[in-house]
């Protein structure tokens, strides 16, 4: 095969030694015999002073965005349907602080433990003005049931296709399968003066939400 022909004139172990008696263009020609002269894969000549180089890949970190809602910063407007079926804004709450809260799923252990945290601090976030509303992809039959069986005095969202979630860009958890559990609190003109990851800690940040709303 012209291939196998092409390419073994390269093996070191084929060619003779360069004799030192040649000079001039006879080495020239000795040279030329292991220089790749056709490609491998579509038989086009290509000079070897002219391969291309190998691309660099980029780093691992471009592309990925995270975060987008941050300290700060105002968060974009959004309607969705509460445990009753009605449509309540985020703009609803303005000129109130507020502390909305995403959670993976209704009736999982840690956001059972979370929201009762919530339901039995809530007199004293309602001391301080503040509405809490809790945001995930359920239905609103299945929050309405949540509701019911814990006693939840507080407004639940449903985010179906966590539409609102990937807006906000809350963190996903164990390599992207399971939805982040994200606390944020807003002050009254609706900036963001706290954001609190809890994925594993779901009860611990309520104190220093409460704290943080006191000092609004």
């Amino acid at each position: 095969m012209a291939f196998t022909s092409s390419t073994a004139c390269c093996k070191p172990s084929l060619l003779p030694p360069p004799r030192a008696s040649l000079r001039g263009s006879a080495a020239r020609a000795q040279a030329l015999l292991c220089t790749p002269s056709t490609s491998a894969f579509h038989g086009l000549r290509v000079p070897a002073s002219t391969a291309p180089a190998p691309r660099r890949r980029a780093a691992a970190s471009t592309g990925i965005v995270c975060g987008k809602v941050t300290k700060g910063s105002v968060p974009p407007n959004f309607t969705l349907n509460d445990q009753n079926g009605r449509a309540v804004s985020l703009s609803k709450f303005k000129g109130k602080p507020v502390v909305l809260y995403f959670y993976p799923a209704d009736e999982t252990p840690g956001c059972t433990k979370q929201a009762c945290a919530f339901r039995d601090s809530y007199e004293k976030f309602k001391k301080a003005g503040a509405e809490v509303i809790g945001i995930s992809g359920d239905d609103a039959a299945s929050h309405k049931a949540f509701a019911q069986k814990y006693r939840l005095p507080f407004t639940l969202l449903s985010d179906e296709g966590n539409r609102i979630r990937k807006e906000w860009g809350v963190p996903s958890d164990l390599f992207g399968t399971l939805p982040g559990r994200q606390t944020y609190v807003l002050d009254k003109k609706g900036v963001v003066q706290y954001i609190y990851n809890n994925q594993f800690q779901p009860e611990k940040h309520i104190g220093e939400t409460l704290k943080i709303l006191q000092g609004l």
